[in-house]
């Protein structure tokens, strides 16, 4: 790496650059080492998505992030009754902490206000300027428009005004874009020397960035498809419309110092940027909105009240005190983490929607494994009766967020996010950003759309494109797979062309949408945290982070699941009731069932052992019951003849790839038509539920535990390897497992068996 640079891009579009940017982000640190540069800006288009994300990864390469952002101006007020001026854009860098907090004051303005375009205002860019650099834009930035529309005192009045606002932080932009010809594109002749002038006539730096898109020349014209994909338009069409030209690439600091050989302090003035913007995004710890003063004490308070609650009305499968000790345990393994306040914001809002006859689900995913989750009503399963593990959800060896799946009411979901938003502040509440991508099939069909091929031949090709589980394989894959692909590509140049522009495009990202659940919840406004974006479908702000990022940024996500199920079965439940009835009674006037006295419209406490229902399973009488209404589902009903809510639960763990095929195994053993496979006795007891069969994850946790003395911690580190498929940990934990189970007296070859197993 050169310690001498001699220049630095400070303008730079990723993938983040929706439809538009074609620089990789993850091969970005790779390509400086490369043209021996130390620091590279990223300045994606009106949004800072990647921010976090470019400043880990560059700083993880030995690459000096600079964190920044290309901002859309409105730099004309129009006239009353007049068309508003088109924003133009201008290139803000963070310097400093401050800079980067202003960034993303900015970033948010961009999207929070009602108008046709993202912009922000010069006020809010003086308001916002300490600890920013800002680049005036070259040739289409706000002056530069100025100057080609021909309004040379208001270009001059403009760049006064940046000069106010930035002082010494401003630089005048240029960009040098030579045509084939090696002229300059008309933008650029008409634009760069009155900017020179002006830079030297009021003392400006002057500054060179060479607006980078794409890697290299090759790619121009894949780029170029992109750009009509974004646009509605197509590639061969004869109305002008190309702004970008080969020369938007990641060029060398070669290629750009013979550039501007004539303007040598242009490049060098790159590095003095880079030199003074000394700020990386970090990570941060997990930080919440204060529940309680002393939350340890509000925790305990609630899970022994709710504990006693639960005892008072359920039938305990343990004695108390054995209740009490788990209680105790997970609360030490809650509060020596630090996440006593996020079981209490989670318990808060679900009692507030039960309280308001919200229907909540009873709890799913790992956090079903804890009991004090099920004693402040978070849950409604105990996770005792169903041998549920809390290390699977909170696990000390492996520190992590916990993280709830809870499910609403579809119809009133909004209302528990409303009531979220009013208690802790609607500055302080935001959804979470998604991406979608252009994957393999996708890129074909939109590639193919811009070349103006038939719709008939794309759609053709595009099924030629295996699918590996949910996701079509790359395009790569595909030729080398599909002989008849190859085969459609040598026969004719046109489909020999969108697979290649395909593959350079594959991958970038295509939208932004808001995650279909999650919410995060800060202790103070969200833009002090992270840019926040706003869905022009949705009211409420979204994180300019995605879900992973975010949480690294410090937010802690909560799911908010709208569950039609739920609903579907609210309105039951209405429509029983207003019929004059109680749950507990049929239409007919039938008795189903004894509730306790004042429970008999609680759908929570209905008997789970009614053998009438059981028999509408076995007979396959499931249209439109949640998760075995499917035909396959029904056949393996029919199978099995469920007799029990085991049954049910084991069913539906087992159906997808993989495990369904023990489906037949399982049904057999059930009904007497097989013989039980034994594992080993020591872990017979664990598998009794399952018909001898490995079904739970919490079995796998279990069958480690016993059997090769893992600590339940460490058997969930070994569970999540597994379900994962992260082979270099399966790896490591195989010897650990054969040692532990020989030293419990398990011959190499059975410990082998039951490994293989899991």
């Amino acid at each position: 790496m050169s310690t001498d640079p001699k220049f630095i891009h400070l303008r730079l579009h990723t993938e983040y650059s929706l439809l538009e940017g074609a620089m990789r982000l993850k091969k970005l640190p790779g390509l400086c080492e490369k043209a021996g540069m130390p620091a590279v800006a990223v300045t994606d288009t009106n949004n800072m998505f990647s921010a976090l994300e470019f400043s880990v990864s560059a700083l993880g390469a030995g690459i000096q992030p600079i964190v920044g952002c290309q901002v859309d101006l409105a730099y004309e007020t129009p006239a009353p009754g007049e068309k508003p001026v088109r924003p133009a854009p201008i290139v803000l860098l963070a310097q400093t902490r401050d800079g980067y907090e202003c960034l993303m004051k900015l970033n948010s303005a961009l999207y929070l206000r009602e108008a046709d375009y993202p912009h922000v205002t010069l006020e809010e860019l003086a308001e916002f300027s300490e600890g920013l650099i800002c680049l005036t834009g070259g040739p289409d930035g706000p002056v530069g428009r100025l100057l080609r529309a021909g309004q040379k005192p208001k270009a001059q009045a403009l760049m006064t005004q940046l000069a106010a606002t930035f002082g010494d932080r401003l630089y005048v932009e240029l960009q040098r874009h030579p045509t084939e010809n090696g002229q300059a594109p008309e933008a650029e002749k008409l634009t760069e020397a009155p900017q020179i002038a002006m830079a030297y006539a009021m003392e400006l730096p002057l500054v060179a960035t060479n607006d980078v898109y794409f890697t290299d020349q090759k790619m121009y014209e894949a780029h170029d498809a992109l750009i009509c994909i974004a646009d509605g338009a197509y590639v061969d069409q004869q109305a002008p419309r190309r702004r970008l030209t080969p020369q938007h690439y990641f060029k060398t600091p070669a290629e750009m110092a013979a550039l501007f050989a004539d303007l040598p302090e242009a490049l060098e003035n790159t590095v003095e940027i880079a030199r003074r913007c000394a700020f990386a995004v970090e990570r941060h710890d997990p930080i919440l909105p204060k529940f309680a003063d002393n939350e340890i004490e509000e925790l305990r308070r609630q899970s022994f009240e709710g504990l006693k609650n639960r005892l008072a009305v359920i039938e305990a499968v343990a004695p108390v005190e054995d209740y009490e000790k788990r209680l105790e345990f997970e609360l030490g393994i809650i509060e020596g983490m630090g996440f006593p306040g996020y079981f209490l914001i989670v318990a808060d809002f679900i009692k507030w929607a039960k309280d308001h006859h919200i229907p909540v689900g009873p709890g799913r995913g790992s956090g079903a494994g804890s009991l004090v989750a099920y004693a402040l009503t978070i849950t409604d399963l105990d996770p005792l009766r169903y041998s549920l593990l809390f290390e699977r959800f909170l696990n000390p060896e492996r520190v992590s967020m916990p993280d709830f799946d809870i499910d609403f009411c579809m119809d009133r979901r909004e209302e528990v996010i409303r009531y979220v938003q009013e208690k802790y502040g609607r500055d302080k509440v935001g959804q979470i950003i998604t991406f979608g991508a252009l994957l393999s099939k996708a890129a074909v069909r939109d590639v193919g759309r811009v070349l103006q091929m038939p719709y008939g031949q794309v759609d053709r090709l595009s099924k030629l494109i295996p699918v590996e589980g949910v996701k079509p394989v790359s395009i790569e894959k595909a030729l080398a797979d599909e002989p008849r692909l190859r085969e459609e590509a040598k026969a004719e140049e046109v489909v020999a062309r969108l697979l290649d522009y395909g593959q350079q495009v594959e991958g970038l990202l295509r939208n932004a949408s808001t995650h279909a659940a999650g919410v995060v919840i800060g202790d103070r406004p969200l833009d002090k945290l992270v840019p926040l974006y706003r869905d022009p479908r949705s009211e409420m702000p979204a994180t300019q982070f995605n879900m992973k990022w975010v949480e690294q940024a410090g937010l802690v996500k909560f799911d908010f699941l709208g569950l039609k199920t739920l609903t579907v079965i609210q309105n039951a439940i209405d429509q029983i009731l207003a019929s004059g009835r109680s749950l507990d009674v049929a239409a007919d006037g039938t008795k189903l069932y004894e509730p306790d006295a004042g429970t008999e419209n609680d759908i929570g406490l209905i008997p789970l052992d009614d053998e009438k229902s059981y028999e509408l399973y076995a007979k396959a009488r499931t249209v439109a019951v949640f998760q075995v209404e499917s035909s396959g589902m029904m056949d393996a009903l029919r199978r099995m003849r469920p007799t029990c809510i085991e049954d049910i639960v084991a069913l539906v763990a087992l159906y997808r790839p993989g495990p369904m095929e023990n489906i037949p195994q399982y049904c057999d053993v059930k009904n007497a038509r097989a013989e039980r496979e034994r594992l080993h006795p020591s872990i017979y007891h664990i598998l009794d539920e399952t018909q001898g069969i490995i079904v739970y994850q919490e079995q796998v946790m279990q069958i480690a535990q016993e059997m090769a003395g893992y600590s339940l911690g460490g058997a969930d580190l070994l569970r999540r390897a597994m379900g994962k498929k992260i082979q270099a940990a399966m790896d490591a934990e195989r010897p650990k497992f054969l040692e532990g189970a020989a030293k419990n007296g398990v011959d190499k070859a059975k410990a082998l068996e039951v490994w293989n197993l899991l």
